[in-house]
């Protein structure tokens, strides 16, 4: 990227100095990149350090910027969760048929990573990571793919040090040559195949486009629904949003719902994103985001009068997969009872 822009600016000073002026006068287009203007692009890493910024970051920070920036997608011990991408493990498997293809046991250059993380990650907020974070998170993962120990500190200074299995795995790509028979022969467009088999459904895979044009559950129906269905001792949502909490509790429930924020948001100006926003959620019918896209099993336990009390919050926040089966909710839970409950308490105050 940066030596794009250095090009690019290099072109543009080369046509404004020593190029036909009455071209540039004619179309006045473009001029110099600056040099600010080149830094703030400029975040690219190589493999032999050039790029890399001056800073550290431990084992042990890692372990807790981890958990609260990237643990919902690649699990608390990056082992990764759901369709999320494993970063730990699958030493010894680029051989077989199902390799595990992880930062340990894959990828070439450890710069890799660190610009990766730093420029892209966490999903939904990136670049929000301080450089230190950035080393803290690549250490960390190291560690999981027990490549260092648990008191190792990763910096600018030794990251070169650090050798990756993988390094030595990969070879020049020869497919322009080795592969030009499939572009330079006619095509094959009968006969090709003796059978055909079909390996997999789109519904199992849940790819299958869903019908857009039925009908939303209807909000008034849902309610009158869920009051139906409802214990009588239920609080409605109203007592719930104005019954006392505990500022420590909802305190500890911002802290924790980190793990969530990747995917949800919360508070005034909260908007969908991978997730729906959370906004007075606690007591309320199921599916009532407006304008997010809910999976079917969601749709239909809304239809069903679901309710997201204390409790039904609770056991879905424990084992979300589990509880409701076909969620496309990709996080595992929280193991904690105590964490549940401040999450609960958080999303009470972040009111409607």
């Amino acid at each position: 990227m940066s030596k794009c822009l250095n090009l690019l600016a290099g072109t543009a000073g080369a046509a404004t100095l020593g190029a036909a002026p009455a071209l540039a006068g004619k179309f006045g287009l473009g001029r110099p990149a600056l040099p600010e203007e080149i830094a703030a692009w400029d975040l690219d890493v190589s493999p032999d350090g050039t790029g890399l910024p001056p800073g550290s970051g431990s084992v042990e920070d890692g372990e807790m910027v981890f958990a609260a920036n990237c643990a919902s997608c690649h699990g608390d011990f990056a082992e990764g969760v759901g369709n999320w991408p494993e970063l730990a493990g699958g030493a010894g498997t680029l051989a077989d048929k199902d390799p595990v293809k992880t930062v340990g046991s894959y990828w070439p250059y450890l710069s890799t990573a660190w610009d990766y993380i730093h420029r892209s990650m966490p999903f939904g907020n990136a670049q929000s990571l301080s450089v230190d974070e950035t080393y803290a998170i690549v250490a960390y993962i190291l560690y999981s793919n027990d490549l260092v120990e648990d008191d190792f500190v990763l910096t600018d200074k030794n990251f070169l040090e650090v050798e990756m299995p993988n390094a030595g795995g990969f070879i020049i790509d020869g497919r322009g040559a080795a592969e030009a028979h499939f572009w330079t022969e006619s095509p094959c467009m009968e006969g090709c195949k003796d059978s055909v088999e079909i390996t997999m459904r789109a519904a199992v895979l849940d790819v299958t486009p869903e019908d857009d044009t039925a009908a939303a559950p209807d909000a008034e129906a849902a309610v009158k629904a869920a009051a139906e269905k409802a214990p009588a001792e239920q609080p409605a949502a109203e007592a719930v949003k104005a019954a006392a909490l505990d500022p420590a509790l909802v305190q500890k429930g911002e802290k924790v719902f980190k793990k969530c924020k990747a995917c949800h948001q919360v508070g005034e100006g909260a908007k969908n994103r991978t997730g729906p926003m959370l906004n007075g959620i606690v007591g309320a019918p199921a599916g009532l985001a407006d304008g997010f896209k809910y999976s079917r099993v969601l749709k239909a336990a809304a239809e069903d009068g679901l309710v997201w009390t204390e409790g039904e919050l609770a056991a879905f926040l424990a084992k979300p997969k589990t509880y409701m089966k076909g969620t496309r909710m990709s996080f595992s839970g929280l193991k904690k009872d105590a964490d549940i409950d401040a999450v609960i308490a958080y999303l009470q105050s972040s009111g409607s």
